[in-house]
C-alpha cells in the first residue's frame, strides 16, 4: 500500500494566505492534506501532474440557496463548476426547517418568488422526511454531495413555527415566553450543526422591497420586531459561536447601519451585510457603506460587507421574473396565475401607474433593458434594441413598448437588464476593500435569470487577468481564507498540511467563463439559465476528484460541516450556564 492515496505534483501553489506563490508537491491521505513540500511520486497511488498550473484551496460561497437543489443535484451546481468547494445554504432567514408537514407546501409557494425555485422541482426533488431543523441536517447528511454544506438557521422558518403563519406574516411581537422559544429553537439548531442565523429585512414601505412571497405580500423577517433579532443575537453571545447574515434595507440608511452595529455588539459574533453593490447612476450608495464599514473596523465592530463583485446581468421573461417588487404597481401586476398576470400587464388601465412607478433597484432604469429574444417574426427587427430606442422608433413609451410585445407573445419575449454596476471603476473601489467578502452567487435561486454562481472564475479572469486590480494571492485570500474564517469554518480556506483536502488545479491562462445555455436538467420537467467554465483541470473535496477537466466525475464525497467541520467539535458548543 502507499503512503499516500495521491500526490499533486510540481504545482503553483498560493495556499490561500496571501504569502507569495512557491512551488511545490501536495501529499494527500484519509482526504487530508499529509505533506507539503517535494515529495517522491512513487510513494502515491495517483499523481496529478500540475506542472505549469495553479493550485490553490478550493472557494467557499458564503451565500447560496442550495437548501432544495441539494436533494437532486449533489454537485449544486453551477457553483462546483467554478471551484467552489463549500458553500453556506439557509440565506436570508429563508429555508425548509423548522416546516410541519401540513405547511410544506407553503413553504415551497414562497420560494417560488422570493427566490425564483421552481415549485415542480422542488415538490419533486425533496424527500421532506424531516419536521425539525435537525432532522433537516441529517437528511442533509445522507443525501450524497460533491461540495461541502455549512447551515444557517433562517429566521422566516422559526417564526413562523413559533407564533404561526398568520401572526408572523404580520409581523407580530413575540411574548416572552414565544421569544424564549424562538431561542430554544435557535440552540437546538446550533446544537445540531446549525452555524447561526440569517434573516432578510427588506421593509415593505421601504425602497428596494424587491423580494417577496408568491401572493406579493412581505416575508415574515421583511416585518419582524426589532427585538426578536436582539433576542436571537443574544443566544449567539451566550453561546459565543456563530455568525450573522442579514440584508437590510428600510430606507432610512443611518438606522439600518446602526441596526447592524447593534446586532455585532450584542452577539460580539460577526454580521455580514448585503450586498455591497455599485449602482453607476448612484455611486455614492456604495462608497458611503465603503466608508461606514471602515468606521466599524476601526471601531472593532464586526461588521462585513459581501460584495456583489460579478457583472452578472439578467436575462428574463414575465414568465418568471419578481425582481420588479420594489414597485408597488408593477408586484402587483405581476403576482398570480399566467392568465391574471396576461390580463393584468395588458390591461390599458394599468399603464400609467406602471409608468409612475417605474422599478429600477435591480436592473437600474428600465429603459436600459434590451430586447433580446422576441418570439414573433413581426418582432425580430426590434432585436437587440434598447427599451428606450425601440420606444423612440416606435413613437410608444418604453413600458408600452416592452409590455405589449411581452402579452403578444404570451409572457415568452426575453429581455436582457445589464448589471447596475458595470462600471470598472466603481468596481475597483469594493475590490481595493481588502475586507470586501466577494460573492453572493444566490446559487440554487433565481434559476431562470442569475448565473452569479460563476463569479469565483470571473474573479480570477477579470479582476485579476484582465484588470489586474489585485494579485492572484490576493483573490485566492478573499475567495477562500477570508470568508472561511469570517464563517467559522474551521479547518477550510487554506492549504496546510492537516487540512482537509479541498484542492483547486487549474489554467490561468485558459481560465474563463463559457457563454449562457439553457438545460432542461431540473426535477419536474423545468430548465434554467446556466454558465459553465473552462480551465479547471482538478478539483478536489475531502481528497477525492470531483472534477477533471471541467467535468464531473461522479464522485460525492462532500460532507456536513456541523459546526464548521465535519468532525465533531472538541467541545460542547452551547451551555446552559449563564453569560458572565
Amino acid at each position: 500500500m502507499a503512503l499516500y492515496d495521491r500526490v499533486i505534483r510540481n504545482g503553483m501553489i498560493i495556499d490561500g494566505t496571501r504569502v507569495p506563490r512557491y512551488r511545490a508537491d501536495i501529499a494527500i491521505k484519509d482526504g487530508l492534506i499529509a505533506r507539503i513540500g517535494l515529495i517522491d511520486p512513487a510513494t502515491a497511488d495517483e499523481v496529478v501532474d500540475a506542472t505549469g498550473l495553479i493550485v490553490a484551496p478550493g472557494f467557499i460561497d458564503l451565500h447560496t440557496h442550495y437548501d432544495a437543489q441539494v436533494f437532486w443535484d449533489p454537485y449544486c451546481t453551477l457553483s462546483s463548476w467554478h471551484g467552489i468547494t463549500s458553500v453556506v445554504i439557509g440565506n436570508c432567514g429563508f429555508g425548509f426547517a423548522p416546516v410541519r408537514p401540513e405547511m410544506r407546501e407553503r413553504s415551497m409557494l414562497s420560494m417560488t418568488r422570493v427566490e425564483a425555485i421552481p415549485l415542480a422541482s422542488m415538490a419533486a426533488g425533496m424527500p421532506w422526511d424531516w419536521v425539525t431543523f435537525p432532522e433537516f441536517l441529517d437528511s442533509v447528511e445522507r443525501t450524497p454531495k460533491a461540495v461541502n454544506i455549512l447551515p444557517y438557521v433562517p429566521v422566516g422558518t422559526l417564526l413562523t413555527w413559533v407564533l404561526g403563519f398568520d401572526d408572523a406574516k404580520a409581523g407580530r411581537r413575540p411574548t416572552d415566553a414565544e421569544h424564549a422559544e424562538l431561542r430554544r429553537l435557535l440552540n437546538e439548531a446550533m446544537d445540531a450543526g446549525g452555524c447561526g442565523w440569517s434573516a432578510q429585512r427588506m421593509l415593505p414601505d421601504g425602497p428596494a422591497s424587491v423580494q417577496r412571497d408568491f401572493d406579493g405580500t412581505p416575508m415574515p423577517t421583511d416585518v419582524m420586531h426589532d427585538d426578536t433579532c436582539r433576542e436571537l443575537a443574544g443566544v449567539l453571545r451566550d453561546r459565543n459561536d456563530g455568525f450573522m447574515q442579514m440584508l437590510m434595507i428600510s430606507g432610512d440608511n443611518k438606522r439600518d447601519q446602526a441596526f447592524y452595529e447593534e446586532m455585532a455588539q450584542i452577539s460580539g459574533r460577526p454580521m455580514i451585510m448585503n450586498v455591497v453593490q455599485a449602482f453607476d447612476h448612484r455611486p455614492e450608495i456604495h462608497r458611503r457603506v465603503l466608508a461606514w464599514l471602515k468606521r466599524c473596523r476601526e471601531r472593532g465592530i464586526r461588521v462585513i460587507g459581501q460584495g456583489l463583485t460579478t457583472d452578472a446581468g439578467f436575462s428574463f421573461t414575465f414568465e418568471e421574473w419578481n425582481l420588479f417588487d420594489d414597485s408597488e404597481a408593477w408586484r402587483e401586476a405581476t403576482t398570480g396565475t399566467r392568465a391574471e398576470r396576461l390580463r393584468k400587464l395588458g390591461d390599458p388601465a394599468r399603464r400609467q401607474a406602471l409608468k409612475d412607478q417605474m422599478p429600477a433597484t435591480a436592473t437600474g432604469p428600465l429603459p436600459g433593458i434590451v430586447i433580446t429574444g422576441p418570439v414573433l417574426e413581426k418582432n425580430r427587427p426590434w432585436l437587440d434594441h434598447t427599451l428606450a430606442l425601440a420606444a423612440q422608433k416606435m413613437g410608444k413609451h418604453p413600458v408600452d413598448v416592452m409590455l405589449d410585445m411581452a402579452v403578444e407573445e404570451d409572457l415568452k419575449t426575453e429581455f436582457f437588464a445589464a448589471p447596475p454596476n458595470g462600471s470598472i471603476e466603481n468596481l475597483r473601489e469594493i475590490v481595493d476593500d481588502p475586507y470586501v467578502l466577494f460573492g453572493v452567487s444566490d446559487g440554487g435561486a433565481h434559476t431562470k435569470f442569475l448565473t452569479a454562481g460563476r463569479y469565483p472564475t470571473e474573479t480570477l479572469c477579470k479582476i485579476v487577468r484582465q484588470h489586474q486590480m489585485i494579485s492572484l494571492e490576493e483573490a485566492h485570500w478573499r475567495l477562500s481564507a477570508l470568508p472561511a474564517q469570517v464563517a467559522g469554518f474551521r479547518d477550510r480556506g487554506v492549504l496546510r498540511e492537516g487540512a482537509p483536502a479541498d484542492v483547486i488545479v487549474y489554467d490561468f491562462d485558459r481560465l474563463q467563463v463559457l457563454p449562457e445555455e439553457i438545460v432542461h436538467d431540473l426535477p419536474g420537467g423545468e430548465w434554467r439559465r446556466i454558465q459553465r467554465a473552462a480551465g479547471y483541470r482538478w478539483v478536489l473535496v475531502n481528497g477525492e476528484v470531483t472534477i477533471r477537466d471541467d467535468t464531473q466525475t461522479g464522485a460525492h464525497s462532500g460532507a456536513l460541516l456541523r459546526h464548521g467541520s465535519a468532525r465533531a467539535p472538541e467541545a460542547a458548543p452551547y451551555s446552559q450556564k449563564a453569560p458572565a
